[in-house]
């Protein structure tokens, strides 16, 4: 075994891993990176199928993120924000204002309620280390702003989805409705409400058989699971106590399975919060900057591909999923890729208003009590300002509507594959959900393990990505070639055949 491999198993715990089995065969230890291209210590190579746990947007060692965190190194890398200022932190919460805000200051050109969308806009930023410290944050913030304005004996409730996982400290994890997650820390969560996800491929209300396309596409219903929405909302007001605020993942719910929102059901979801009083919380920590597409352009004039990344750009001017239904959050969340995958850093974006709330004089004790050592962090902050001026970028544009076109044309190949029940793409993201049997949708049982034999056996084809259950996640970086994409489709293809082809004893 390597050494370094030995030193793992003597020390290291790692997230999210039974470790008994980890220490039952040798790891994978990564020494470097280029591109969409891992290396490891014996010199084998492997794609980043899910770009190092959905962080990387724009490949490793990209030499603009690079330079940047060299130039910052030379002046410093690190002072407190308890009390200073820095230079890079200041300039990237003004860049992430002004992108945040994007589509909601064109709206406002042509939207009479533009007094209404002003005090939505996004104008201050709270810089933490991730996402579940960015989720806390916004959970902190508007339980005391909801106090702050509707009475200090008030009880903020909080609504958010089934399946929803917002993060791993105490606050984030008493939004999250996973049970295999969440239920061993029962005893030290507040109690918080949870409303049907939108899952249409396994919707109760979904009257449509199965099909070999993505179950969006087919679905017979009422858009029942908006009616259990509105009723929650009216239930908990006739309480006396509105819901304090509404917290979801926009377009899909990452660590539910990749569960894709049907068209529209965002904005129906969020017109109902808002008339109920709700906050809109939203977490774009894995959906935020560029990870969901853009919509396609109706112009089919726009044939060429730089013709088309600005006509994309002027039709959905975003790099967020809220915007795709221009829905305009109280609280925007981002983590993960928020420095390229780079560095830990993460930022929640919220209005004036809610800022407003926590001023006063000194004695009177209203300050955010709420605080990260590293906090606005120098290098970090380097990394997300160069990050998002690639993503600025024509070349970027381009790269992500090419990842998203050769996804989509690569991945109808799977429909053959009879263990495959559902694949779901949203922009540069897609889940393919493994079933027992894809004409009733049967689920493996989890114990089979049968998403985690399908990536062990993609890792020795060369190709390195995580399951989510049964559910197998493909989200390379931006920088990801059609041949690289290729490979990472029919290698799921090959690992899919080869383990369920020796499952049935062949």
């Amino acid at each position: 075994m390597n050494p370094l491999a030995q030193l793992d198993h003597a020390h290291v715990w790692h997230p999210f891993t039974q470790m008994r089995d980890w220490l039952k065969r040798e790891p994978i230890v990564i020494t470097s990176g280029k591109g969409a291209v891992l290396r490891d210590t014996r010199g084998r190579e492997y794609l980043d199928a899910n770009s190092s746990i959905w962080t990387n947007l724009h490949g490793h060692n990209h030499p603009k993120i690079n330079a940047a965190m060299a130039r910052q190194l030379k002046k410093i890398a690190h002072s407190s924000a308890l009390g200073l200022a820095n230079e890079p932190a200041s300039l990237l919460a003004a860049k992430l204002v002004e992108v945040a805000n994007h589509r909601s200051r064109r709206r406002e050109k042509v939207d009479s309620t533009s007094a209404a969308a002003s005090r939505r806009r996004l104008q201050k930023v709270f810089f933490s280390d991730d996402g579940s410290t960015a989720m806390e944050v916004a959970l902190k913030l508007a339980y005391e702003f909801t106090r702050r304005t509707r009475g200090p004996k008030t009880k903020p409730r909080f609504l958010s989805l089934a399946g929803a996982y917002h993060g791993d400290t105490v606050g984030a994890v008493s939004l999250g409705h996973i049970d295999l997650f969440h239920k061993a820390y029962g005893g030290l969560l507040f109690p918080t409400e949870k409303v049907m996800a939108p899952y249409c491929y396994r919707c109760p209300f979904n009257r449509a058989s199965p099909e070999r396309v993505d179950a969006r596409d087919y679905r017979k219903c009422n858009w029942e699971c908006v009616g259990q929405a509105e009723q929650k909302f009216s239930a908990q007001k006739k309480r006396g106590n509105p819901f304090a605020g509404f917290v979801f993942e926009p377009l899909l719910q990452g660590a539910a399975g990749m569960i894709p929102q049907p068209p529209g059901w965002l904005r129906r979801v969020t017109d109902i919060a808002r008339g109920h009083g709700a906050l809109l919380i939203a977490d774009e920590v894995m959906t935020g900057f560029g990870r969901t597409g853009v919509p396609p352009v109706s112009n089919q004039s726009a044939a060429r591909a730089e013709q088309e990344v600005r006509a994309r750009r002027d039709a959905c001017p975003t790099l967020f999923a809220s915007h795709r239904e221009g829905v305009q959050p109280d609280f925007l969340c981002l983590a993960k890729g928020l420095t390229g995958g780079y560095l830990p850093m993460a930022a929640t974006l919220t209005t004036g208003k809610v800022f407003d709330a926590f001023l006063g004089r000194y004695e009177e004790f209203k300050t955010f009590f709420h605080g990260h050592s590293y906090t606005g962090n120098q290098l970090g902050a380097a990394a997300a300002l160069a990050s998002l001026e690639i993503l600025q970028g024509d070349e970027s544009g381009r790269s992500r509507i090419l990842v998203e076109r050769t996804l989509a044309a690569e991945l109808k190949s799977l429909w053959s594959q009879p263990k495959v029940g559902d694949i779901r793409q949203v922009g540069l993201v897609v889940g393919v959900e493994l079933v027992r049997d894809w004409r009733t949708r049967a689920p493996f049982p989890l114990q089979e393990q049968a998403g985690i034999r399908v990536c062990e056996a993609m890792a020795r084809r060369g190709v390195l990505t995580r399951p989510i259950g049964n559910v197998i996640v493909l989200m390379p970086p931006y920088c990801a070639t059609p041949k690289q994409l290729r490979r990472m489709v029919a290698v799921l293809a090959e690992a899919m055949a080869k383990i369920f082809a020796r499952r049935a004893g062949r």
